[in-house]
């Protein structure tokens, strides 16, 4: 049985979500300096635009900046990117971009909590630019179910291995699809990832910046790298933790993560069996075992959570494992979790679950949550094949009993959009650009560390940094050799030597 919930994020954003601070008004900013970098051809006017900075909140000022929806028609519809500096403590020195991940994620929402994982030189020298890419947060964005939709629509299970159950989950993943177009309009077929790299240069622009300095994470490298690759004149100080390799289809990205959230999960039962209060026992092997019992389980006998129309399901639970694993600091909740779901109380799994699908305590769910998808559909061609897809997941299932199923059949959600990608799936290489520092964490579920090592290798200039640890991304982190290898270049453009390993 394949679930949808258990399927909403294949990927999520490096950072916790924060609460979004409205923007109130307040007295314009001045203008920075111009650029010396040129407009391209026809964008002129979008390049030069003149932005009205607002407050909105503690050290915070928000703006909007106009962009072409579609770039091969600047003189079409435009939509709006929100963004929200966090100004420098000190004197700023210039600007910092930066980027959450997803892809979807908000970085208008990140940059009001930076300051409890930022360096504070880096904090009192640099304004630290966050923005949300077209179709997320408040920039014009990608509308497909509402929350009662969506909680209908989670709590769908499909027999894929059926004939009927193939045909309902396409049918399934159609009608969500045809909801996104009703609801979005024709930006939905323009949030790729060239189309936001190409938004990142305007507001490089905006800002006064000659060139971009620039922290992603997660998806975040990808649009990094992107950028580099179209724009590399305009490439300053760029640093991609956490990486993707660029050049993997879906398939082998989805393969990636059940090999990383396989690995990464097991390191967890390592530390867990190590404790007094495991709620696991054996070796790690065993506990694998326990843990494919319990969710097979949940699967026939959903337990109470407190909730009588939302026992504690198995999607539930894969939930609750998949979103723990993004940082070892989560790991005492995951333990506490399972120790009380086999004492017949699901409550705990089912608010990690909730976590996890960004689902508020009201049952409301983020109204740009179709984003992700939408931006995942652009940037890889897929095809409808349901025996390859059957296949793929196989062989997922081969190599994780526990996640390969579940992190399979993502292509099928793409392959039913109404937007669909001719991207070319290929190496960046991004020649004449200054170093560009790449981390990868050697325990990372959701980008595992290879991936970082290939994308070191395809970048001309790449400097690749290994964090010896577990966890999603590494900046900001806890280590202070990645801290100070990454704020030592942003700072002051030395870069770290290539292969350091902290």
């Amino acid at each position: 049985m394949v679930s949808l919930a258990a399927r909403a994020r294949l990927v999520a954003s490096a950072v916790g979500v924060a609460m979004l601070a409205a923007c109130t008004s307040a007295a314009p900013m001045v203008q920075p300096t111009a650029v010396s970098a040129p407009a391209p051809d026809g964008l002129e006017e979008y390049y030069t635009q003149e932005i009205s900075w607002s407050e909105c909140g503690n050290n915070l000022e928000c703006a909007e900046v106009t962009v072409p929806m579609d770039y091969d028609e600047p003189d079409g519809e435009t939509i709006t990117l929100a963004v929200k500096v966090f100004r420098a403590t000190g004197t700023a020195q210039g600007s910092l971009f930066v980027n959450p991940g997803g892809p979807g994620g908000s970085g208008t929402e990140m940059v009001e909590s930076i300051s409890s994982y930022f360096g504070a030189e880096l904090l009192r020298s640099m304004d630290v630019v966050g923005f949300d890419p077209r179709g997320v947060g408040d920039s014009s964005a990608v509308r497909c179910y509402d929350s009662e939709q969506l909680e209908e629509y989670y709590s769908l299970e499909f027999d894929l291995e059926t004939d009927d159950g193939w045909e309902a989950y396409v049918q399934a993943l159609t009608e969500y699809g045809e909801a996104c177009a009703a609801n979005t309009g024709d930006l939905l077929g323009h949030v790729d990832t060239v189309s936001t790299a190409r938004d990142l240069d305007v507001l490089r622009a905006v800002m006064g910046e000659s060139q971009l300095t620039y922290l992603g994470y997660s998806y975040g490298t990808f649009l990094g790298a992107t950028y580099a690759d179209l724009f590399a004149q305009n490439v300053g100080r760029l640093v991609l933790d956490g990486a993707i390799d660029p050049s993997l289809s879906y398939t082998e990205v989805s393969t990636g993560q059940v090999r990383g959230f396989e690995r990464a999960y097991r390191s967890y039962l390592e530390d867990c069996l190590a404790g007094a209060d495991c709620p696991f026992s054996g070796t790690v092997d065993e506990a694998m075992a326990q843990t494919v019992d319990i969710v097979e389980q949940l699967r026939d006998t959903p337990v109470p959570s407190g909730d009588p129309e939302r026992p504690a399901t198995d999607a539930d639970l894969f939930n609750a494992i998949t979103v723990t694993m993004y940082s070892p600091a989560s790991w005492p909740s995951l333990t506490s979790a399972v120790e009380t779901l086999l004492d017949d109380d699901g409550s705990q799994v089912r608010f990690l679950s909730d976590y996890a699908l960004e689902r508020e305590d009201d049952g409301t769910y983020p109204e740009d949550q179709g984003a992700f998808r939408a931006i995942d559909c652009l940037d890889y061609p897929v095809e409808l094949d349901r025996q390859a897809s059957l296949g793929h997941a196989e062989a997922n299932e081969e190599i994780s009993e526990l996640f390969g199923q579940a992190l399979s059949y993502g292509e099928v959600g793409c392959a039913t959009m109404p937007v669909g990608s001719d991207a070319v799936r290929e190496e960046i290489a991004a020649p004449g650009t200054p170093p560009i520092v790449v981390i990868g964490t050697t325990g990372d579920p959701a980008t595992p560390y290879e991936w970082a090592q290939s994308l070191a290798d395809q970048l001309e200039s790449g400097v690749l940094i290994s964090y010896e640890g577990d966890g999603h991304t590494a900046y900001g982190m806890g280590s202070a050799c990645v801290d100070d290898a990454v704020e030592t270049y942003l700072l002051e453009g030395t870069p770290p030597e290539d292969g350091l390993s902290c």
